[in-house]
């Protein structure tokens, strides 16, 4: 049976979001559109995959197992349209690269322009990550590689390229009755509403609502975001507090929000991430120098710390290097 991959893409999105809406939105289609694309697939495979109702999209048992290979199928595909066109002129690519949110973007045209002197006739194209998927397109191999505010243990997981750590400061808003205060303990805040991202970011949410620093002193939802600029819509309107990298407060000042020091918070560990296993390329270390040489973090440009890239294998660890090329440096 031949099924066109968009509809795969279509599914696997529905799927993500919950719903047609939001699906619709991230694939920038209309929703009847979106609509008769999934009763094709449904047609073409001969199952019903959705439970419909006004609550949203919920899968049923045939799509639930769809969905458990649909993203390595895709991924898969991807990898080997992109191997077929860097085989036809291997001097020329993209190099996909995923970011936190416009609020807190770490990523700007210097590092572009650095990167395509390291690495002439190749592109970047930016994504902002998803929230409804913990692993920000890595997983489905849509994206080469990401930039996050991470905790330290997610090296369990994924390769990364240190450019250095940065503090959680608590996000209020500007009449919070803390708000005049120059720091903060954590224990004070506990019992404030906060606002989350959703359920599906999975470790992503407990990071930031400090899950592992509350020793299990339970969680009170204010509001839940889907994106990095709701989230801080949401604390601006009074709907709860939150937790986000310092540099926010110089990256995305308002008026309505105050950005304050937590004591008893640990810090975000910042770098460029991948999938453990997955094989550099010189692309990905090129653009990981170019970070180091202008992504300021904590108010340092690059890091300073580090694992190992070996072009064609990836080491666990933290110091970069392209063959006997350390990349802690700009060089």
């Amino acid at each position: 049976m031949d099924i066109d991959t968009r509809l795969l893409r279509y599914f696997a999105a529905v799927h993500e979001e919950g719903q047609l809406t939001g699906a619709a939105a991230r694939l920038s289609v209309r929703q009847p559109t979106l609509t008769r694309q999934i009763r094709q697939l449904e047609a073409q495979l001969g199952v019903e995959l959705f439970h419909r109702s006004r609550a949203g999209m919920t899968p049923t048992a045939a799509g639930a197992a769809l969905a458990e290979r649909v993203g390595p199928l895709l991924a898969d595909w991807t990898q080997a349209v992109r191997a077929a066109q860097e085989a036809a002129d291997p001097a020329v690519g993209t190099l996909r690269v995923g970011f936190e949110g416009s609020i807190i973007n770490l990523i700007g045209r210097s590092t572009i322009e650095d990167f395509g002197r390291r690495m002439p006739g190749w592109r970047v194209r930016l994504r902002q990550n998803n929230w409804f998927d913990p692993t920000s397109g890595l997983g489905t191999g849509e994206i080469d590689l990401t930039l996050w505010h991470a905790p330290s243990n997610i090296t369990d997981r994924y390769a990364c390229a240190d450019l250095g750590s940065e503090e959680r400061w608590a996000v209020l808003p500007a009449d919070h009755r803390l708000a005049d205060r120059e720091e903060l303990d954590l224990a004070e805040l506990l019992d404030e509403e906060f606002v989350a991202g959703p359920r599906e970011a999975a470790f992503w949410r407990d990071f930031w609502l400090a899950a592992e620093e509350r020793r299990g002193h339970p969680v009170r939802i204010g509001a839940v975001a889907h994106n990095a600029d709701e989230w801080l819509t949401a604390v601006a309107c009074g709907q709860g507090i939150g937790f986000a990298p310092r540099s926010m407060s110089q990256l995305a000042p308002r008026p309505d929000v105050v950005h304050r020091p937590v004591r008893g918070l640990s810090p975000c560990r910042v770098g460029l991430y991948w999938p453990l296993g997955r094989p550099a390329t010189p692309a990905m270390a090129a653009f990981v120098r170019s970070c180091r040489a202008t992504v300021r973090v904590d108010g340092t440009a690059g890091g300073t710390a580090g694992g190992t890239i070996e072009i064609g294998t990836i080491e666990g660890g933290t110091t970069a290097r392209v063959g006997q090329t350390e990349l802690n440096g700009a060089g």
